[in-house]
């Protein structure tokens, strides 16, 4: 089979089990990765490759092993030793490489194994002890296998490190010189890295043998397929900011990376309060948990994926339309490792930058380094929200095609019942009963200038002439007719909307949107629901006010309404001057007692005379 390249228009011959693979795969051009490593005159050399995120490397270097393994036979003998070795940097990467390696060999009964930390070693030892033609493996878990015994490079013909510059700044140098000592001195080694920095170039300079250096990242513009957006907030708003931002673009899979695990566990859990399908993605957690994230988001059970730079390198994820970094990268390699997670294999993208008013000028240079472009704008806010979903509505599926024979007994009797009008209202209620509400944003000019306008910045309704007060949860009003409920339980017993707000929705049988404002004080919560919730909540809580078996409840008048409680005046003095109260020696006219001196008393001699101190009596002679 022959493939052609989009940018020359030639041919590169393939070999056939892999063509056949490629043509499953519905493969009918070549990248320029996979075009530069194809080429005829660099066959068995050693290659420095510098490609970006989401460019096909994987196929590339699966395609350049190709005729070391497989020799132009057409299928793999049985599998003994491993005859490549592709090592990456994380546990994501190289399960991913896994999986793209396995349906690229398929044809030609190729044996893939991966080696990777988190996972128990005795199974690992057990699937390499089987045979297999290619290994994947992490630096540490590699080294594990070869000190045991387990595992045998003698036979290794070519060696892949990808993302190598990712792998010496997560401090694996030692283990990537263990492991290439391991292997024969005349094997193939193939560096794929998106910088070259000075150890990468050292590195190869040591293990690679008169290496040929490709460049196949375009010097125009990075990404071309992604959609840059900076997105100016205050820095209290970048959580509301991810939030509008998802309910605006609805994307079918997003990922949202934070810098720290903690912000993850933070923001992941903030997102299910709102009703978002959630998985979180870090460190932290063992390969077990990665795996069923990441399987979560393949199989549609979760649509957002909260992460740190850690599922950056490999994650590969199906309809992954939007990236949102609500903590900026620490640089440009960061930024288009994370943003590369959207638009690959052509399919475009939106990469969104959540950037404090104070981070715009660090923001600015790290677009610049990266040689991209953004959109500076500002979030989304809730008219944009409004309009999309109205959007989204009116272009769906289900108003699109006609009914079926099954569905036309019901939609009959739904039209002698109810006029159009009616049904339209039904079906805007139910799309918007499982809709999140936006959050309303403050204006970061306000906070930039250098006279700010005192106020709460709404998007849709200007400023408010009260700030808006951010402590103990939401303060102020979110409905003009909201009413006010007290809940007995405050700060003091921990109270949290993350656990407040699902228990009130359960106990009232409403929805998260009729939730307004909450405040949280030490003893008590006051809660702004919707008048016809208010009621609902009321009415479970029956005569004895109680909800969820122990808490009570209340109306309440809105915070800031109440009247002041009077002060008490017993055994508080008048104003004026404090009278001095005389000793009872003053009165009666007896004499003062002498004040007591403290402090040491002076040295005196025998007969009672004041001692006179070395410097006076040097001093006198």
């Amino acid at each position: 089979m022959t493939l052609e390249s989009p940018q020359m228009k030639t041919e590169f011959e393939i070999a056939a089990p892999l063509a056949e693979a490629l043509d499953h795969k519905g493969y009918e051009t070549l990248t320029p990765v996979q075009e530069a490593v194809l080429n005829p005159a660099l066959f068995g050399r050693d290659l420095l490759v510098s490609a970006q995120t989401g460019s096909g490397k994987t196929v590339a270097f699966g395609l350049a092993l190709a005729p070391s393994i497989l020799q132009q036979a057409p299928r793999l003998p049985e599998a003994v030793q491993p005859s490549a070795l592709i090592v990456a940097p994380t546990r994501e990467l190289a399960l991913q490489v896994t999986r793209e390696l396995q349906w690229l060999y398929a044809p030609a009964a190729g044996r893939i194994v991966s080696c990777i930390g988190g996972v128990d070693i005795r199974d690992e030892r057990q699937q390499l002890a089987k045979g297999a033609h290619i290994v994947v493996g992490t630096p540490g878990r590699l080294v594990d296998h070869i000190r045991r015994g387990s595992l045998d490079l003698g036979d290794i013909r070519s060696i892949v490190l990808d993302e190598a510059d990712e792998m010496m700044d997560m401090g694996f140098r030692e283990e990537l010189e263990f492991v290439l000592d391991a292997a024969p001195e005349d094997r193939q080694t193939l560096m794929f890295s998106a910088t070259v920095s000075k150890p990468i170039a050292r590195l190869a300079a040591t293990y690679q043998n008169n290496a040929e250096r490709l460049n196949t990242i375009s010097t125009a513009s990075s990404h071309s397929d992604i959609t840059y957006q900076a997105m100016t907030v205050i820095a209290s708003d970048v959580e509301k900011a991810v939030i509008n931002t998802l309910l605006y673009h609805d994307a079918p899979n997003a990922i949202v990376f934070c810098s720290r695990r903690d912000a993850v566990n933070k923001l992941a859990a903030r997102l299910t309060n709102r009703g978002f399908s959630v998985v979180a993605l870090s460190g932290e957690f063992s390969q077990k948990e990665r795996s069923n994230s990441v399987l979560a988001m393949r199989d549609g059970r979760a649509r957002v994926c909260v992460a740190t730079d850690v599922a950056a390198r490999g994650l590969d994820l199906p309809g992954l339309d939007l990236v949102i970094h609500a903590d900026l990268p620490r640089n440009k390699e960061g930024l288009l490792h994370r943003s590369g997670r959207t638009g690959r294999a052509g399919r475009p993208g939106v990469c969104a930058l959540i950037v404090p008013v104070r981070a715009r000028r660090r923001t600015e240079r790290l677009l610049q380094d990266a040689n991209v472009e953004a959109e500076w704008r500002l979030p989304p806010s809730a008219a944009d929200i409004e309009v999309a979903l109205n959007n989204r509505l009116l272009s769906s599926e289900a108003l699109q095609s006609l009914p079926n024979e099954a569905e036309t007994e019901l939609t009959n009797t739904l039209l002698e019942k109810y006029s159009a009008e009616h049904l339209a209202a039904a079906i805007v209620r139910l799309t918007r009963a499982t809709d999140s509400a936006p959050e309303i944003l403050q204006d970061p000019g306000a906070q930039s200038s250098s006279s700010p306008r005192k106020g709460n910045y709404d998007p849709d309704r200007g400023y408010s002439r009260e700030p808006r007060r951010e402590h103990g949860g939401r303060r102020g009003s979110d409905f003009q007719d909201g009413h006010w409920i007290k809940l007995g339980v405050g700060r003091k017993k921990k109270a949290d909307p993350k656990w407040l707000i699902p228990m009130l929705c359960k106990s009232g049988g409403f929805s998260r949107n009729s939730i307004g404002a909450i405040r949280i004080e030490p003893d008590a919560t006051l809660v702004e629901l919707k008048p016809d919730a208010a009621a609902r909540l009321m009415d479970a809580a029956g005569e004895r006010q109680i909800i969820d078996k122990s808490i009570w409840i209340s109306r309440s008048d809105a915070p800031g309404t109440e009247k002041p409680k009077s002060v008490k005046t017993k055994g508080v003095r008048k104003s004026g001057p404090k009278k001095i109260r005389r000793p009872d020696t003053e009165k009666s006219g007896a004499k003062p007692q002498k004040k007591k001196r403290i402090g040491p008393k002076k040295p005196r001699g025998p007969n009672g005379e004041k001692k006179r101190s070395q410097k006076v009596m040097k001093r006198n002679g």
